[in-house]
């Protein structure tokens, strides 16, 4: 079993994440700027702040960052990814980036969904943030592992869907049904971390998951 910290742990992402690899037998870790109301079992919460400072990884087989960047955030993970990233890979940790939709591609060697003019102006600047550390750890030169981890379109507690047990993996191009429908549910996308936790397909590099 791995020990996982997930940064987040509370969110939407996050608290998916801390279930299911706690469900799994995972000593898993949450730290969020504020303890949940509602606890999970043999799960330990801490309060911390990314932007302020980075956690102690000892004894870490992982960490995974499930920030958005919203409200505080806004304009500040990038440097605070790039901060943990550089200590995961000195203290030999598998850093694990929830990115968004925007840092897929519609089809192979296109832009980015991220770098296009057609993003509805109120997600242009989230969308930017978050491709702008998938861009950081793609110019990295680093050895350390690492994984940047995109949802599909409809994905969230607007949408909360139901685990069905089942989901499509890509790299960096996004999936869409035959409906032309991209979405998971938060329980989908979270066994498809846990799962690529306890088998690595990717060493560095983007995924992708959705129906």
């Amino acid at each position: 079993m791995a020990s996982i910290i997930v940064i987040g742990g509370t969110g939407y992402a996050g608290s998916h994440i801390v279930s299911e690899a706690s469900s799994r037998g995972h000593q898993v870790t949450s730290i969020s700027r504020t303890l949940p109301t509602e606890k999970i079992n043999d799960v330990t919460y801490r309060t911390g702040d990314l932007t302020q400072g980075i956690p102690d990884l000892n004894g870490a087989d992982v960490v995974v960052a499930a920030l958005s960047p919203r409200g505080s955030n806004v304009g500040m993970l990038r440097e605070a990814y790039a901060k943990l990233a550089d200590t995961a890979v000195k203290a030999d940790v598998r850093f694990v980036a929830v990115g968004g939709f925007s840092s897929l591609r519609p089809s192979e060697g296109a832009p980015r969904f991220a770098d296009g003019d057609d993003l509805p102006e109120a997600f242009v600047a989230e969308a930017k943030e978050m491709n702008s550390i998938l861009e950081d750890l793609l110019a990295s030169d680093s050895a350390g592992q690492w994984l940047f981890v995109s949802p599909a379109a409809e994905f969230g507690a607007y949408t909360p869907g139901e685990k069905l047990g089942h989901y499509r993996t890509s790299g960096d191009v996004a999936l869409f049904d035959a409906e032309g429908k991209s979405a998971i549910s938060g329980a989908d996308f979270a066994a498809a971390i846990v799962n690529e936790i306890e088998d690595p397909t990717v060493q560095q590099g983007q995924i992708h998951f959705a129906y």
